[in-house]
């Protein structure tokens, strides 16, 4: 027997700005999921181009990685853009990933 779960799941990542995490995270709770991991990161697009004294400011981000059932992706991920307007411009964004094996999930497998 492999030490992987062979499983339907996918990842879904958002990235948002620095505060707006916890929004995510009661989104896509009340949408199915059953929770998040938060990572903090920094942004370089376009839109964080701000500067102040000549010096450029490169604003903190939330990465908010959420696993989920395949079936329950589309629900999730409909209830992130919603909460977090990432259908406009310079809220965020967010990308869906297959996942092919995972472990330590045991709860979600089962």
């Amino acid at each position: 027997m492999s030490k992987y779960q062979d499983i339907d799941f996918e990842l879904i990542v958002t990235i948002v700005n620095k505060g707006h995490c916890g929004t995510v995270l009661d989104a896509s709770l009340e949408a199915g999921a059953e929770g998040g991991t938060i990572i903090t990161g920094r942004g370089s697009g376009i839109h964080e181009k701000a500067k102040l004294f000549s010096f450029a400011i490169e604003p903190e981000k939330d990465i908010i990685l959420t696993l989920v059932p395949h079936d329950r992706t589309e629900k999730v991920l409909e209830a992130i853009v919603k909460a977090t307007k990432l259908n406009e411009p310079g809220y965020g964004i967010a990308f869906v990933i297959d996942v092919e094996k995972a472990t330590g999930i045991n709860h979600l497998i089962e």
